[in-house]
Formats: structure tokens, sequence, C-alpha cells
């Protein structure tokens, strides 16, 4: 049987076949090895995210939008002007509002007037009061004194009777008087009153003009802090109504977290202060610093719309994930390189978790 004889390139490409297997086997050692000394080294996740404060920019006041003054992404200041609704309707309503107050305080200036003839008149009916009064004491003497001449036969009874009769008109002036007196007192209280219910209606009617104010400075909406706009959805003349959401906004002024998901069985040693080593994928080659400021009170499945209820009976151990938060170390411009949402991996050195 005649031996099988192998060419120059079986024998070539049967070394190059040995060296790549070779290479291959020792890079797969290297990986194993930095594998095991990493699950060795450091408590370590890969779930995990960026977080950041989004927050919504929502409309108080309803109308139709006449400008948009930010672009998407656009960086923004506290105080700038994102956006302007149309509010003539509102300055309208102020108007009418500064229209009532001034009416309300011209009749109670009408009233105050009112008033104040009263008080005359009233001290006028009592001055009158004071005269018939003095009246009436000087008919009550002569009919006194005509009484007793006629008791002594020195006047006649027409004589007493004119006395008595101008006493009696003297009588009824008097009681008139004090009446009419008594009357525009009643009528001073009654335009007080009347008084009371016109400055509480000037009351009710300013509060309603500062809410109006309100609504006028409602329609120019701006950044209530340093950030960045999100995504915009909304164009100049779009219908929005009040409570909408209009936009999102990043927070700038607020420092950046992760939220590092570890397993149950990973975070018996974690403390608040520990130190931690952040790999985001988007930046392989570059470290971040980071601190654990809390650990969740609860695991993730617990604050869930519909946590798991183990007594159905159809029970199955599955190991939960407790949130870790991590506060980004390092400097604002280090850290503007993370964006909210960004998958990172944690590690935490166990020794660090052993000794503390």
């Amino acid at each position: 049987m005649k031996r099988k004889k192998y060419t120059i390139t079986d024998r070539i490409i049967t070394r190059i076949t040995g060296w790549i297997a070779g290479f291959t086997l020792i890079a797969l050692a290297v990986w194993g090895v930095q594998t095991l000394w990493g699950l060795y080294t450091y408590e370590q996740t890969n779930d995990a995210q960026v977080e950041e404060y989004i927050n919504p920019v929502i409309s108080r006041a309803g109308g139709f939008i006449v400008a948009v003054k930010f672009e998407e992404n656009q960086p923004v200041k506290k105080g700038d002007t994102l956006l302007l609704i149309d509010n003539r309707e509102y300055t309208l309503q102020q108007a009418q509002t500064e229209a009532s107050i001034q009416k309300e305080m011209a009749q109670l200036q009408v009233l105050e007037n009112t008033v104040y003839t009263l008080h005359k008149t009233a001290q006028a009916n009592l001055s009158q009061i004071a005269a018939i009064k003095a009246k009436v004491w000087k008919q009550q003497l002569d009919y006194d004194r005509y009484e007793k001449l006629y008791q002594a036969a020195s006047a006649t009874a027409q004589q007493v009777e004119d006395k008595k009769a101008v006493l009696d008109v003297d009588n009824s002036d008097y009681q008139s008087a004090r009446e009419t007196y008594e009357a525009s007192l009643s009528r001073i209280a009654e335009t007080e009153s009347g008084k009371s219910v016109i400055k509480a209606e000037i009351a009710r009617l300013e509060a309603l003009l500062d809410r109006h104010k309100l609504d006028v400075t409602y329609t120019v909406i701006t950044a209530p802090y340093d950030g960045r706009m999100g995504r915009r959805t909304i164009e100049k003349g779009q219908m929005i109504n009040a409570g909408e959401v209009l936009a999102y906004i990043v927070d700038k002024e607020t420092d950046k977290w992760v939220v590092a998901n570890y397993k149950e069985t990973q975070v018996a040693h974690m403390q608040i202060g520990d130190s931690v080593k952040i790999e985001a994928d988007a930046f392989p080659d570059h470290t971040f610093k980071g601190t654990i400021i809390s650990l969740s009170p609860a695991t993730g499945s617990s604050f869930s719309l519909l946590p798991p209820d183990n007594a159905t009976g159809n029970y199955v151990k599955i190991v939960q994930r407790v949130p870790v938060r991590i506060r980004l170390g390092g400097n604002r411009q280090e850290t503007e390189l993370l964006k909210a949402g960004m998958n990172v991996n944690v590690y935490i050195d166990k020794k660090q978790l052993r000794h503390g």
C-alpha cells in the first residue's frame, strides 16, 4: 500500500492552523484567568444604568402657542423663555377685574359721602331736639302757672286749655325730632354695613386680580433650572391645555448617579461610603469612580406594579435584585460624558467589603 504524500501547501496550512489554534487557546486562557480573577476580586454587575433627574415642562395655562423658543437638545439657563402662550384672553380678564375694583371703590366713596351727610343731618336733628326740648320746658312752666291761676280763679279754663294744647304740640314735635334723629342713626348704621359689604367685595376682586396676574405670567413658560432640553414635540399655533406636558428638561444642577441592581447574594457586606469602579459601554477605555450612597429598603420586584405573590402555589425561587444607588465622582466635565439611560458595569472590591 502506497503512503500518502503531503504537499508543501498542506504542510503550510497545517502549520497556520496550529498557530491559530494555539493563539486561540492562549487568548481563551487569558480571558478565563481575567474573568475568574475579576469574579474573585470584585462584586460586579452589568445590570446598571446611569440616572439623572429628567422632569417634564408643564403648562399652567391653556391657549394657543405663539412662539417656541428652544430646539431639541439645546442647553438652557434658569429663567430662559421656552414657550409663549397667547395671553390676550388673560389680560382682558385682568382688565375686567381692575375695572370692577374701580367701580366698587367709587361706590364705596359714594357711601362714605353719604355717611358724612347723614352724620351732619343727625347733628342738626340733635340740635333741633335740644331747641324743642327747651321750648317744651318753657311751655310746661306756662301751663303749670296757668293751672295754678285757674285754681285761684285768676285765669279762665280756656287759657289753661290753650296752654295745654300748645304744650301737647311741642311734646309731639319733640317726640318727632327724637324719632327723626334715631332714624338718621339707623341710616348711618345701614350705610356702614353697606360699606362693609363693598369692602369684602373689593377684597375678593383684589384676590381675583392677583390670580389673573398669575395667569398672565403663566403664559410665559421658562426653564426652572439650568439644564438641557429633550425632544421637541410642539409647534407654534398648537392648542394646549393647562397641566399638559410640553417638553422634558434634564436637570444639570444636580449630580448624576448610577443605579446598580445587585443580586441579593452580593449585598451582604455592602455599606454606604464604599468606593465603586464604573465602566461604561460607551467608553470602554475610561474608568469612572463612584461612592455608594444608599441601598434600597426592598428588592426591585417589591416596587413593581404587580409584585409576585408566592402564596399562589406556583412558587419558583428566583434570585432577586437589590438596587444600589451610587453617586458618580470626578469633575463635572468627566461625568458629562455619561448620559441618562447608559448601561454601565459596576465593580466593588471584595477586600474593601470584607474590611468594611
